[in-house]
C-alpha cells in the first residue's frame, strides 16, 4: 500500500502543476526562458509566485545552465518563491507552448501574480503546500512528473 500511496501523491502535484501552468498561460502570467525569468526576478521579484526548472538528458552536462539553475534556486529561496523541477522539458513545452521552436529555452518557467492581486488558483495553492511539505522533509527543490496528455 505504501507504493500505491506514494504514486498517488506524486501524480497529484503533476496534475496541479499542469493546471497552474495552463491557467497562468491563459491569463498571460507565464514567463518562459532562463534569461527572461532572470529579468523579471531582478526587476520585480515580488511579482513571482512560482518557478519551474526543467532539465532533460541533452542538457545535463551544460555547466552554464547548471550555474543558472543554482542562482535561480538561491534567488527563489531568498525571496520565498516556491520552486520545483521537472525532468521532461519536451512535455513542459507541450503544455506551455503552441510551437516548440518558440520555446527553445524552456528550462525555466515562472508564474507571476496578476497585476490586480485579486485571484485564487487552487492548483497553485496545492503546489505551494506541496513545496512547503517537501521543504519540511529537506527536499528543497522537489521533482514533479508532468501527466501525459
Amino acid at each position: 500500500t505504501r507504493t500505491v500511496r506514494y504514486k498517488l501523491t506524486m501524480q497529484s502535484p503533476g496534475k496541479s502543476l499542469k493546471e497552474a501552468l495552463l491557467c497562468a498561460q491563459s491569463e498571460e502570467r507565464l514567463t518562459v526562458g532562463v534569461y527572461e525569468s532572470a529579468k523579471i526576478m531582478t526587476e520585480d521579484p515580488d511579482s513571482v509566485s512560482f518557478c519551474v526548472l526543467a532539465m532533460d538528458e541533452e542538457f545535463e552536462c551544460d555547466i552554464a545552465l547548471q550555474i543558472h539553475f543554482t542562482l535561480i534556486q538561491s534567488f527563489c529561496f531568498d525571496n520565498d518563491i516556491s520552486i520545483v523541477r521537472v525532468s521532461d522539458m519536451q512535455r513542459l513545452v507541450e503544455i506551455v507552448g503552441d510551437k516548440a521552436e518558440q520555446f527553445e529555452d524552456a528550462h525555466c518557467v515562472l508564474i507571476t501574480n496578476p497585476a490586480d492581486g485579486s485571484w485564487e488558483d487552487p492548483a497553485l495553492e496545492k503546489l505551494h503546500l506541496f513545496c512547503e511539505e517537501s521543504r519540511r522533509l529537506n527536499d528543497w527543490v522537489p521533482e514533479i512528473s508532468l501527466p501525459e496528455r
